[in-house]
């Protein structure tokens, strides 16, 4: 269950990096028709779909109010480094500060 839920926060994140990815490579002029020509795209809709299949099996044996904080709070952390390492997005004491605030409530769920 536990494996299940690490896959599908790792895919959710990963399709969001590659959402991003494609939004700066498609321009702004090109609109849906660079969406759907979009590798990127393509890729990051393939990696939501394996999220939610992994997702789906984590909810069948664990309570939702513990598996959604989790899958939301360690993805949004996830995201922000990829943000910063790969995006040059700039981190503050306030988005760190959030981060371990988030990790901290994680961890207190799994021992509820």
């Amino acid at each position: 269950m536990w494996l299940y839920l690490v896959l599908a926060i790792l895919c959710n994140s990963a399709a969001n990096v590659l959402m991003k990815v494609a939004s700066t490579s498609i321009g702004h002029g090109l609109g849906i028709r660079g969406m759907v020509q979009s590798g990127w795209v393509w890729l990051g809709l393939f990696l939501f779909g394996v999220a939610l299949i992994f997702y789906l099996s984590v909810l069948q044996r664990m309570q939702l109010s513990v598996a959604y904080p989790i899958m939301t709070g360690t993805g949004f952390m996830l995201v922000t480094l990829a943000s910063v390492l790969m995006f040059n997005e700039t981190i503050t004491w306030t988005k760190i500060l959030g981060s371990g605030v988030i990790l901290i409530g994680a961890i207190l769920l799994t021992r509820s």
